[in-house]
């Protein structure tokens, strides 16, 4: 194959650890592997040094509310525009927001195949917008019908994503390709006694995880509120990942009565989260509102058990691999009650065998067959 020109546009970018940055830079360091050219286009983070790849930051402003990201200008310098922008060969944009618009803008202005990756059910985010929820949940519907159309190719890393898009009216192909992983990376996760040890976890009580983003959209109270049902001290409850709703996740497990049993740890570095998950007795998923849930693929390469809430992305992303519960503080405590401490190596292996599904490599792979399929002969180097 010879090589491609990818222009990759998102909303959000390293520094910021998400699953949507770990998507995005995935990719792009898989298709640079494959020697073709990914272009990630960025908001410009005040204070960020680049350090890998190249990228392309557009100007930004911060926006009047607590998030990590920013109020992007729809500017790019002519330089970029002559020298990199009129040489892609596929448009591929990651948000329906102003970097999405400028990627529809560019692909149309200069013929080139746009791709849509849908990477976050919108109207689950509408606690975050100063209007009326059931009005921003419209919006948002809309938003997403109208921009996903506009593609050549939308991607849905799940088959409930793309049941849920053809629910909202999209209309144009689509395409089922799961977000990626360093399946080796998180496969080496070794479980660590003396990991457990500086998470205050005792000989024999039992590490429950949950790694992400702290949202109120994850449900993450649901955790707190299983650990308070169960009244096992014994159980431990340790929370890795920052955000918005840190804050009010901790006066909660002061309420709750579990502060004791719960520690929050902000953002975990990468290259520590394979032990990390591969230390728990069990790794936890309370958030329906997913597309994929790059977490519980990273936990299944680590041989973690995986339990997630029932909801149809989660199905798709488990399979045999984990196990499912009802999306309530109940279900959640029955299970909590039943972890047990230690891990079974037919178990992990089965969990490391149901994230190969998830390698990048298989991803790199799906994703260049669609950029061909969309390409003329012409834009090809």
């Amino acid at each position: 194959m010879e090589c491609l020109r990818i222009g990759l546009f998102t909303e959000i970018y390293r520094p910021v650890v998400n699953g949507v940055v770990a998507s995005v830079e995935t990719l792009a360091e898989g298709l640079r592997a494959r020697g073709h050219q990914a272009f990630c286009f960025a908001p410009r983070m005040p204070g960020y040094v680049e350090n890998g790849g190249p990228v392309v930051r557009i100007p930004s402003l911060p926006l009047p509310t607590r998030t990590s990201y920013r109020l992007t200008l729809p500017l790019v310098s002519r330089r970029n525009v002559n020298d990199v922008i009129k040489h892609l060969s596929v448009v591929h944009v990651h948000s329906p927001f102003v970097t999405g618009w400028m990627g529809v803008h560019y692909a149309r202005r200069y013929g080139m195949p746009l791709v849509y990756t849908y990477h976050t059910q919108l109207e689950a985010y509408a606690h975050y917008i100063p209007f009326e929820a059931n009005a921003t949940r419209f919006a948002a519907s809309r938003l997403t019908r109208a921009f996903a159309n506009l593609a050549d190719a939308v991607v849905v890393p799940t088959p409930a994503m793309a049941d849920r898009l053809k629910e909202l009216g999209v209309t144009v192909r689509m395409e089922v390709v799961p977000s990626g992983i360093d399946v080796a990376h998180f496969g080496a996760g070794k479980r660590d006694d003396a990991l457990r040890a500086r998470l205050g976890i005792d000989r024999g009580e039992r590490l429950l995880l949950y790694v992400g983003r702290l949202g109120k959209e994850k449900n993450v109270e649901l955790l707190l509120q299983a650990l308070a049902l169960v009244r096992d001290p014994s159980l431990k409850l340790i929370v890795a990942g920052e955000g918005p709703h840190r804050h009010a996740l901790e006066v909660r497990a002061r309420a709750e009565g579990v502060a004791a049993q719960t520690r929050f740890l902000g953002v975990v570095a990468r290259q520590d989260l394979p032990d990390l998950y591969a230390s728990a007795d069990a790794f936890f998923m309370p958030s329906t509102t997913e597309t994929q849930g790059l977490v519980q693929a990273e936990a299944l390469a680590a041989g973690a058990r995986v339990i997630a809430a029932d909801a149809p992305q989660n199905r798709d992303v488990l399979g045999d691999a984990g196990a499912l519960v009802p999306g309530t503080a109940e279900g959640f405590a029955q299970a909590f009650a039943a972890v047990v401490c230690g891990r079974d190596a037919a178990a992990a292996a089965a969990a490391r065998a149901g994230a190969e599904r998830f390698a990048s490599t298989r991803q790199i792979d799906r994703m260049l067959g669609i950029y061909q399929s969309l390409l003329r002969p012409a834009r090809i180097a």
